[in-house]
């Protein structure tokens, strides 16, 4: 049978090829506009948000690598749109869970790496409108939703696909897909310059373009300088990421790292320390071991681990962007939304320690971090014991408590550092948090 879903529609291939000969032939240097520069405040403020990884791969429950890994063909896999029927999806539950959670953005996928768009998009009809008995667009829902409850909407875009012919040459991934065809690199291009447009005029205000896919062609000619600068001539506040794992390139707005801190290079794919930039920072982490639903999937980190990470990510100066794979119903695992509530309830209380704060002058470490805002120091002890020694702190201090129960901190500076001492009464199982008003 010959696959017809992936041609373009007239009226919008004219329009795609205009857009096309009317961007720059050239790469031009990047300034970014003043909507942009407070965009990327409020962003490395904001410290906390919701990912979400959701397609049709959800039906078979095995995350959103399924159709590589079970080299699923083009012709069974475009089946799985006919069984996607999310009649429990409820935009408004997920915002409001992601706002209880203290979250203050959501990204979410529009489109992975098997080629499904989870929007309504004229491009194709390989989406959740046309080829699922749903017929609703979700991020129409999701994006008033997000409006209403002052949270800021991200899209996560691949620029990998498994299922478009026209992404041509093949990359390092999808190879042994049975019945992907031979096509058009430079049509392949237009396509997802038509499909951006869309995303960024039909849905309101867009915070960010979170790119992924780059890593699977690293020679190919993305055109980026063109797509850049159309997202920035389209909506000049959306900041753009790419998950490439290398330094930042020209016109990107903040720097990702994904199930990584900056620097810690613990991932075979992380970027190297001296690859971290100036420009705000973003980990991606998932809550169990998987970013699309998947039903087997036991390794659900504790509340402990999930709060240390958020902290450990703001100590290095980052955001934390943690990840749900919603089932295909359309509900979100209980066990995910019981950890977004306890996450939720820490920050109720030392959510002041986290938001709008830099890493803090203490270099991180396993036991400890810091973050800052001006002269407040806040020390994020995070292996309860009664005695710390901070080696080399020698700056002044005018103040020194508890942040919870606002009591006075015994300590003494020595020739090597700062001594100090946590009585047992003010210890925390999750985090102990030293408040110091820096002189």
């Amino acid at each position: 049978m010959q696959r017809k879903i992936m041609k373009f529609k007239p009226n919008y291939l004219l329009l795609i090829v205009f857009m096309f000969l009317i961007q720059p032939l050239c790469s031009q240097s990047y300034s970014p506009a003043k909507e942009n520069l407070e965009a990327r405040k409020w962003f490395a403020d904001a410290k906390f948000g919701l990912f979400i990884h959701w397609g049709v791969y959800s039906v078979l429950g095995d995350g959103e690598w399924v159709m590589q890994l079970q080299n699923i063909s083009i012709p069974e896999y475009e089946k799985l749109p006919t069984f996607f029927n999310p009649v429990n999806y409820n935009a408004a539950e997920w915002v409001k869970m992601a706002k209880d959670a203290g979250m203050k953005y959501i990204c979410i996928t529009t489109r992975h790496h098997d080629g499904f768009s989870m929007f309504d998009t004229e491009l194709t009809d390989y989406n959740i409108v046309k080829s699922s008995p749903y017929k609703k667009d979700i991020l129409k829902e999701l994006a008033v939703a997000c409006e209403k409850e002052g949270i800021k909407l991200f899209f996560y875009y691949s620029l990998l696909d498994w299922h478009n012919d026209d992404y041509y040459p093949r990359g390092s991934t999808g190879n042994g897909i049975a019945g992907r065809k031979d096509g058009n690199w430079e049509k392949y291009i237009a396509f997802m310059k038509g499909q951006l447009t869309e995303l960024l005029t039909n849905y309101g205000e867009i915070g960010g373009i979170w790119f992924d896919g780059d890593w699977d062609k690293k020679e190919a000619d993305w055109h980026y300088d063109e797509i850049y600068q159309l997202i920035h001539r389209l909506q000049p506040q959306c900041l753009i990421g790419n998950n490439h794992h290398e330094a930042i390139k020209p016109g990107e707005d903040f720097q990702m790292f994904e199930k990584d801190l900056p620097g810690r290079s613990t991932q075979k794919f992380a970027s190297k320390a001296e690859d971290i930039g100036s420009l705000p920072k973003e980990v991606c982490e998932t809550i169990n071991g998987s970013w699309g639903f998947n039903l087997q999937d036991r390794h659900h980190k504790s509340d402990k681990e999930l709060i240390q990470y958020l902290i450990k990510a703001a100590g290095y100066g980052t955001n934390l962007l943690l990840n749900v794979g919603p089932m295909p119903n359309g509900k979100i695992q209980e066990e995910h939304v019981k950890s977004l509530e306890k996450i939720g309830d820490w920050l109720a209380v030392y959510g002041e320690t986290i938001y709008g704060s830099e890493g803090g002058i203490l270099a991180p470490s396993e036991d400890l971090v810091s973050t800052q805002k001006g002269k407040k120091l806040y020390v994020h002890l995070l292996n309860p014991k009664e005695n710390w020694f901070l080696p080399g702190f020698n700056t002044k201090i005018e103040n020194m408590t508890f942040f919870k129960s606002r009591a006075k901190v015994k300590y003494q500076f020595t020739d090597f550092g700062l001594l100090f001492s946590t009585p047992a009464r003010e210890q925390d199982e999750i985090d102990t948090i030293i408040e110091i008003t820096l002189k």
